[in-house]
């Protein structure tokens, strides 16, 4: 057991450790002097930096990189959604000027067809078109007026180019109409040019109709104009049909026979017009200035009441 030291063998060891303790003081508080008079340990501290800069970039990065991988997702997330609301608006626009075009294409329509009537005085009413067959072997428009509307069996459907067909059924609320295309229908036609009365017949096709048995010395020529010309009272003389667009002999080589391009438009337009009574005859030749012979007479009147038997609908037989 070693021998007890007591207080006085500490005593050497404390000393010690407390002048060291002064010196460091007394070594800081120099340096500290030594710096606010010269200022010399500035530039040590700028130099330091300067190699301790790259260590706080490095310790910076993960911050840097979670804040950017947070503002691209934030900016992303608004830019889909940005992106939706615009293709919507987008969409919402092209829909309405889809509509806004098929309303200004309507309001065309319409208008022409109230030139006609105003330049005509032609006595008509109104019709939208509620379906259409263009079937080859049959070519009808069902209207949306019917007997209840004074429509008649026997009424010619035109438009602002000119004959369309003419109506073959009614009930009280819808109307049937055969155009002229349909391969069943003809209509009595004259040359506007010249008064050479032909026969037009449905082709089944709505771009064209058929001039059969057309005389080698008759004056016919492509671009001629033609109209109905009034025989049968089936149709009132003078009303456009279309123009002669291509001649060719028969296969008896004796006739010529003609294909004709409508003036109505029969695959297009949502509305017709129904005339109620005949206008005056007019006179067919070549005093005529223009394919319209419409009389200028009256106004639209109003609904007819009179209805006709059902065989007052055209149908000519082929020769």
């Amino acid at each position: 057991m070693p021998p007890y030291a007591g207080p006085a063998a500490a005593r050497p060891g404390e000393i010690a450790g407390t002048l060291r303790l002064l010196a460091y003081l007394a070594a800081a508080f120099a340096l500290i002097v030594l710096d606010h008079r010269g200022g010399w340990l500035s530039n040590t501290r700028q130099q330091a930096q300067v190699f301790v800069q790259p260590l706080w970039s490095v310790a910076g990065w993960p911050g840097k990189v979670v804040d950017s991988i947070s503002d691209d997702a934030g900016t992303r997330s608004s830019l889909m959604a940005e992106n939706r609301r615009l293709r919507n608006e987008l969409l919402v626009s092209g829909a309405r000027m889809a509509r806004l075009q098929a309303a200004s294409a309507d309001n065309d329509r319409l208008r022409s067809m109230l030139g006609v009537v105003k330049r005509g005085g032609l006595d008509v009413q109104l019709a939208r078109i509620l379906d259409i067959d263009l079937d080859p072997v049959k070519q009808r428009l069902v209207l949306d007026a019917g007997s209840g509307d004074g429509v008649r069996v026997g009424q010619v459907v035109i438009d602002a180019g000119g004959v369309v067909g003419q109506v073959i059924a009614v009930t009280p609320m819808h109307s049937t109409a055969l155009l002229l295309t349909d391969p069943d229908h003809a209509v009595p036609v004259a040359v506007l040019r010249n008064g050479v009365r032909l026969v037009a017949y449905g082709s089944g096709r709505s771009d064209r109709l058929s001039l059969a048995s057309i005389p080698l010395s008759s004056d016919v020529k492509v671009g001629d104009v033609v109209v109905t010309s009034g025989l049968g009272d089936r149709f009132p003389a003078g009303f456009p049909v279309g123009t002669i667009s291509a001649l060719r002999p028969d296969e008896s080589r004796a006739f010529l026979v003609g294909d004709v391009t409508p003036a109505a438009q029969l695959d297009r337009g949502r509305d017709v017009l129904l005339l109620r009574s005949a206008p005056a005859r007019p006179v067919i030749g070549p005093v005529a200035e223009s394919t319209s012979l419409l009389p200028v007479s009256a106004s639209v009147a109003a609904p007819a009441t009179a209805t006709l038997p059902a065989s007052a609908a055209t149908r000519v037989q082929r020769p």
